[in-house]
């Protein structure tokens, strides 16, 4: 019987920098802490105490953590552009922007794989991704659109009742969008979509680690993922 296993030799190779990955665990937990305060902002629990109002002054406490934490957030998506422009390859602008024939290939090659769930009759050394494969790239696009969404509604929202300067710089949204109560929707709506997003990246986080074996979960913490050599010394990056 013919030995049909293979050995390959595998190359540990630093693709997400320390400030890549910085960004990346501080909007976790920015938009974690924002869907649950921004939810009860939405629609505040009634909670029934005979104590001094004075003291329970929690929806108060619950709006000045969401701020708070749209400000991190504000601050950590302007490091990450400029991180887009100054970081390594797999981190630049560039990356994301399917501009060649060799990206199309590789999304046409990521759907067959992940949506349609079809094995590669024959496996091309080109379609394994050291960094993000362009359908990533192109969802990491459109989240990032989310997220100019999320902050020109959030502060823009909060423009009225702020008396600092840069909230103020969003008056005008709400009144480009018809009024207060379109913003909120807006704003809910892609809160919503933020949900969405997290569930399937968490997903395909795990299913590629698992299919792979190359430290798909592992390397936004460590920054390393194991490519093939023959891969890595490819004239292909992406």
């Amino acid at each position: 019987m013919e030995d049909t296993t293979h050995t390959y030799d595998f190359k540990r190779v630093l693709v997400w920098e320390l400030p890549v990955r910085i960004c990346h665990w501080i909007t976790v937990l920015s938009v974690i802490i924002l869907a649950i305060t921004g939810f009860i902002i939405a629609d505040p629990p009634a909670i029934m105490s005979n104590a001094e109002a004075s003291d329970l002054y929690w929806f108060g406490t619950v709006r000045m953590i969401h701020f708070i934490t749209a400000y991190i957030f504000l601050i950590n998506t302007i490091v990450r552009i400029y991180w887009a422009f100054k970081g390594n390859y797999y981190a630049n602008w560039r990356a994301f922007i399917p501009n060649s024939k060799r990206a199309w290939e590789n999304i046409k090659h990521v759907l067959k794989v992940d949506i349609l769930l079809r094995n590669e009759e024959k496996e091309v050394l080109k379609n394994i991704s050291i960094g993000h494969n362009y359908v990533a790239s192109l969802s990491y696009l459109g989240l990032f659109l989310l997220i100019l969404i999320q902050i020109f509604t959030g502060f823009g929202l909060y423009a009225a009742t702020s008396g600092w300067w840069l909230p103020k710089l969003f008056a005008w949204v709400p009144d480009l969008l018809g009024g207060d109560a379109p913003t909120r929707v807006i704003h809910h709506t892609v809160t919503w979509l933020f949900i969405i997003f997290t569930l399937i990246h968490v997903y395909l986080v795990f299913y590629h680690d698992w299919l792979e074996g190359r430290g798909e979960t592992s390397a936004m913490i460590s920054g390393y993922k194991f490519v093939r050599k023959e891969r890595f010394e490819s004239d292909e990056k992406i």
